[in-house]
């Protein structure tokens, strides 16, 4: 797969899926731009060139349209143009029943885990329409097509970012833009671990892990590896897709 020397953005790039998946495209020889929102990926940035990769740090709040807006205008300023994006940033459901949700829990998870999406594809779509076009992998979720119980925020979230990704693949397929999803399993994430030692949650999530043929969870490389191929030309008859990286789950 050809990405040496070219720019992807990797959004909620501070651990799990987002910093395996930079330091797989920068292992790969990209220049990687990682966007968090925190100061403290800055240890995955310096390790990933100290590995002789070439990243950068770049931090916003995804569902802030302004802060996307400027993050993605300051990677084109620093490497010179964008050739695709991981938009990867996201928040867990809050583990509790519709009813019992809250306006700013169900707020909370749509305008990061969706809204946050839309922000990102606006203007990174606009970068690359200027350079001719480039790829795009949005994370859904296989919740994004089926449903569990206490997790209707995540679930619909997840849901709208498959119908998202079809639209946005849509308007941009005949401009040179493909746009992606993957469905990742449960993958073991520090916020999946943060779920499954919730002891109203543990029984639920053994549950899961059988429900995986492979019987067991995933790898955060595992994901990495998945968005590195829709990003690169090996896929470039891909567009509208949302690739399943989960183990069986959804086949289950």
């Amino acid at each position: 797969m050809e990405l040496n020397e070219k720019t992807f953005i990797v959004t909620g790039a501070g651990g799990g899926i987002g910093a395996a998946t930079a330091a797989h495209l920068a292992g790969m020889g990209a220049h990687v731009a990682l966007v968090d929102i925190s100061t403290s990926t800055k240890a995955v940035v310096d390790g990933i060139v100290e590995d002789g990769g070439s990243a950068e740090l770049f931090i916003a709040d995804v569902g802030n349209p302004e802060q996307v807006e400027e993050m993605v205008a300051a990677v084109v300023t620093h490497f010179g143009r964008l050739d695709g994006a991981f938009n990867n940033a996201g928040v867990e459901q809050s583990g509790i029943p519709l009813h019992q949700l809250t306006i700013e829990q169900w707020d909370r998870a749509v305008r990061i885990d969706l809204t946050g999406v839309f922000n990102c594809l606006k203007y990174e779509v606009q970068a690359m329409l200027e350079t001719g076009g480039g790829s795009i992998v949005n994370t859904a979720s296989g919740l994004g097509k089926v449903a569990i119980p206490n997790a209707s925020e995540y679930v619909a979230a997840k849901h709208g970012v498959i119908g998202l990704t079809r639209a946005a693949a849509a308007d941009y397929g005949q401009l040179g833009i493909r746009v992606n999803a993957v469905l990742p399993g449960i993958i073991n994430t520090p916020m999946i671990e943060r779920l499954v030692d919730d002891p109203q949650l543990s029984a639920h999530f053994a549950r899961l892990r059988e429900r995986h043929l492979m019987n067991r969870f995933g790898q955060p490389s595992e994901v990495g590896a998945a968005v590195a191929w829709l990003l690169s030309s090996d896929s470039a008859f891909v567009t509208g897709e949302s690739l399943a990286v989960d183990g069986g789950f959804l086949a289950n």
